[in-house]
């Protein structure tokens, strides 16, 4: 055994007996703090007290007694270095091989938003990072272990070998420095506010990978992981995910998320949803969410809420999209897709949403909440009611509105009873005119091309992602033959709007919430 000797000092005593007898087997000596020191010797561990290891006791509630030079000396000499040796020699300071230390739960307490800054500063640890950096610091004589969850690594090793490999002792030191770091960071987050009324963020994302090219061939980039989320779905084949993918990729999810309690399916082309549906089943879903702009969909990227199907590979063979994203894909979709070498299929069973967003600037970030959520609150403003049977299209209209770029005129459709798809789209004008009229030329399109009469656009309802400014855009709908529209409101001429549309015998109904989505 190269390790003959090991500090243990732990907040988190997950396991620690266990590993703690492991080591005592092995004839390790163990050397040992305040509860943890108890707790092991309450199990019935030989421990070195550390006030009896130092000559000096602990003090000040604790505050002082591992800060000792026969503490440090013996984690931060060099073995190979013989003067560090002789040092220590001579001051009778016995080499520690093992440091074990995680810290005071700090970010836990601070968690109450009402804790009192005593209790917070006493939560603040001082010997654990101290100890964890000297151990980290002197990585290839001393082992530095602060997470509970590798001590069955360790001790396997340790049976094996008697030691601990170079690359293992490498990847926890850094493992150890990142605790500190990241320990540090929430200690300057909270005082930041307490103590000087400001906010500080703080973003870590680690495993930067290459990427073949950014948003352009000549622009580099990489990918970075925040631990979960679509960085870290599981790849089940096709070629790598590409920048673009990542974006398109990111709108699909946050879009069939919206769609999540039912079979449901967001097919998006630049960040834009060309296709949105739900459907009986996961095949109808697709089928309708394509047909809503097949021309769009070409090379798009897909999100489906439920497991795929062999029936819905097959409708998607022989088309090229990009990337398919889903909870699961069962065993004749896998073989039908096999077929298809360079499609990347992503699973990802959980999809939750995120809290914050951010957007970088020349000089800072822009910090905002997430769009999480949607209205249900309708209230009918025109004359004429739409029926309440229009409700749910109404829904499901605004959540297609939601995820498409502003200025954003979404024409949804319900094509069976209860099921919906997007049959015209508007998206990222200057003006909501100018979309409004994309988006009823596309209705009208595809009209055309399913062989339906084009007075079918009075079933339908217009949605746009904010107010209308000004009537012209009533005249525009009404024009087309749109007779349901679902909007914000909340324009200075909403009086204006509202008045054209009882003129020109259009349902309106406000929602009362904006999907802004620049």
């Amino acid at each position: 055994m190269k390790i003959k000797r090991a500090l243990i000092s732990v907040t988190d005593k997950t396991g620690i007996v266990d590993f703690s007898k492991s080591l005592e087997k092995m004839g390790v000596e163990i050397i040992s703090t305040g509860g943890t020191a108890k707790l092991l010797k309450d199990s019935g561990i030989n421990v070195t007290y550390i006030g009896d290891y130092t000559g000096f006791p602990e003090i000040m509630d604790g505050r002082v007694r591992t800060l000792h030079p026969k503490i440090h000396g013996g984690i931060l000499a060099v073995r190979k270095n013989k003067d560090h040796m002789d040092q220590i020699n001579n001051l009778k300071i016995e080499p520690i091989d093992m440091v074990v230390v995680n810290l005071y739960q700090f970010e836990k307490t601070i968690e109450n938003p009402d804790v009192e800054i005593d209790e917070a500063i006493e939560n603040i640890d001082i010997g654990g990072p101290s100890m964890l950096r000297s151990a980290a610091k002197n990585y290839k004589d001393v082992l530095v272990v602060t997470d509970p969850k590798d001590y069955g690594y360790v001790i396997e090793k340790l049976e094996k070998h008697g030691d601990v490999d170079l690359k293992t002792r490498e990847l926890f030191s850094l493992k150890a420095f990142r605790r500190t770091a990241d320990y540090d960071s929430e200690i300057d987050k909270f005082l930041s506010r307490r103590f000087a009324n400001e906010n500080i963020l703080r973003l870590k994302f680690t495993g930067g990978k290459e990427l073949r090219y950014g948003e352009n061939w000549h622009q580099k980039a990489k990918v970075y992981s925040s631990g979960d989320g679509l960085v870290n779905a599981v790849q089940l084949q096709g070629k790598e995910m590409s920048y673009n993918n990542y974006i398109d990729s990111q709108s699909a999810i946050e879009a069939a998320n919206d769609l999540k309690e039912d079979i449901g399916v967001a097919i998006i082309k630049h960040t834009n949803p060309c296709g949105f549906a739900t459907g009986k089943t996961v095949l109808e879903a697709t089928e309708q969410a394509w047909n809503g702009d097949p021309v769009s969909a070409f090379g798009s990227v897909i999100a489906i809420t439920k497991t795929v199907d062999g029936k819905t590979a097959e409708f998607l063979k022989d088309k090229f999209v990009e990337v398919v994203i889903a909870p699961n894909f069962d065993s004749d979709a896998l073989k039908v897709f096999s077929q298809k070498k360079n499609l990347r299929l992503l699973k990802m069973e959980k999809t939750n949403s995120e809290n914050k967003e951010y957007r970088f600037l020349s000089g800072g970030v822009l910090e905002q909440d997430c769009d999480n959520g949607y209205s249900d609150k309708f209230e009918n403003v025109t004359k004429i009611k739409p029926p309440s049977d229009k409700n749910n299209l109404a829904l499901f209209a605004c959540l297609a509105c939601k995820h498409t770029k502003s200025n954003a005129i979404v024409v949804a459709r319900e094509y069976e009873p209860g099921f919906y798809h997007i049959i015209g789209m508007g998206a990222g004008q200057p003006n909501r005119i100018g979309s409004l009229k994309i988006a009823a030329e596309k209705t009208l399109d595809n009209f055309n091309k399913m062989g339906m009469d084009n007075s079918e656009i009075s079933k339908c309802i217009l949605a746009s992602d904010s107010f209308f400014p000004f009537p012209d855009s009533i005249e525009e709908s009404h024009k087309h033959g749109f007779r349901f529209i679902v909007q914000p409101g909340g324009s200075v001429k909403d009086k204006e709007v509202i008045g054209a549309c009882d003129k020109l015998g259009i349902a309106m109904t406000f929602t009362g919430r904006r999907m802004f989505k620049h």
